[in-house]
């Protein structure tokens, strides 16, 4: 089979031109047939069936199966097989065709996902209720200790939660193999009303850590998710105040992520000290920011109260935090807040820590602005 030939074979399969695409076997004879059961197309080494599950093409899924002979089961480079194909796409038809025709409702993919873990990507409940009537297993895990389950609470469908919980009640107890659990999960991406049905359904314990020390607070705050947080806290008793492994507090970690309106609440809300230090370099959360260049993070602080002037365990100011970080904006903003340039504990300056020529430019400019 020619390279033009497998082109127009695949497009007329993904564009569902059933009529065009039987014709073309058809006159290629018993041996195009043949051809076109054991061919894979492209880098992924998709067939013709997988082009047809994706795009929910029914009739030819049929057609392939019955008339040209193509394996249900048969996958691609990355061991996805038709199902996978279908119920990532949400084609129910084409999910319960292949079901009835024998796939394997739990088979594996590359990375041990499974078509349930792939349907449970979307927020169609028909599709995910399909696979759980052929027996698929909600229980089961991926290479990185995902459930189908943890999936679904990131993606943030509670009608979808809700049905899970229902089939599988302790489905719910699982952690990944950084021992996030889905509150981790959902919180981190926001989905409160999610959130609401594990607080009310589940038995997660306040504060639960996962591998770096990182509560469901802490994602829901640091990822600007105040309503979560807010939820977290009336709702589960969580701590605005625990640390991570490293002993960063979210008022650190929203510095990190560049959190304004995070930061206001958890300083002007919750009363949280704006100076306060991460207990393993003595960090503040200014010190932060300017690491990572948020120069509105850097003023939103200092407007709280944050001290320009306070210094890590090393000796380092905010200043010296930013020209590690090579980032001339934060640098010029601390400068303009009148912060000098000064030695570390080692006798190291901000200034020697700036490599690129647009930092060092920074120092160059206030010292030629100075009276």
């Amino acid at each position: 089979m020619d390279e033009n030939t497998s082109k127009l074979l695949v497009k007329l399969t993904q564009d569902g031109q059933l009529a065009a695409l039987e014709k073309h076997i058809t006159l290629g004879g018993s041996t195009a047939a043949q051809t076109v059961s054991g061919k894979h197309f492209g880098k992924s080494g998709d067939t013709l069936l997988h082009y047809a599950a994706r795009h929910g093409h029914l009739d030819i899924v049929k057609y392939l199966i019955k008339r040209v002979g193509l394996d249900v089961e048969v996958y691609n480079n990355d061991y996805k097989r038709p199902l996978h194909e279908a119920a990532s796409m949400s084609h129910k038809d084409c999910v319960s065709y292949l079901l009835q025709e024998g796939a394997k409702v739990d088979s594996l993919k590359k990375a041990d996902w499974t078509p349930l873990m792939m349907a449970c990507t979307r927020r169609n409940l028909d599709v995910i209720q399909e696979l759980l009537c052929h027996g698929a297993d909600p229980a089961l895990r991926n290479k990185d200790g995902w459930n189908s389950f943890h999936i679904a609470c990131r993606e943030g469908d509670p009608v979808v939660i809700q049905h899970l919980l229902l089939v599988a009640p302790d489905v719910w107890r699982t952690e990944s193999r950084t021992r996030r659990t889905p509150l981790h999960t959902a919180a981190m991406h926001g989905c409160e009303e999610v959130v609401k049905v594990l607080l009310d359904r589940c038995g997660y314990m306040p504060d639960s850590t996962d591998s770096c020390g990182v509560t469901p607070f802490m994602d829901a705050i640091r990822n600007g998710h105040i309503s979560v947080a807010r939820l977290l806290l009336d709702e589960h008793q969580a701590s605005a105040a625990a640390a991570d492994i490293l002993g960063a507090q979210p008022v650190h970690q929203v510095a990190v992520t560049g959190q304004d309106e995070a930061l206001r609440f958890l300083v002007k809300d919750l009363n949280v000290e704006v100076n306060q230090r991460a207990t393993s370099i003595q960090l503040t959360a200014l010190h932060y920011a300017a690491k990572e260049g948020h120069t509105s993070t850097i003023n939103t602080l200092v407007e709280l109260g944050a001290d320009p002037h306070a210094r890590d365990k090393k000796g380092r100011t905010a200043l010296h935090m930013a020209c590690i970080g090579q980032h001339a904006d934060a640098a010029r903003t601390l400068l303009q807040l009148g912060l000098k340039d000064s030695e570390d504990a080692s006798g190291t300056t901000a200034r020697q820590l700036a490599r690129k020529p647009h930092v060092v430019q920074v120092f160059e400019r206030d010292l030629a602005h100075r009276p």
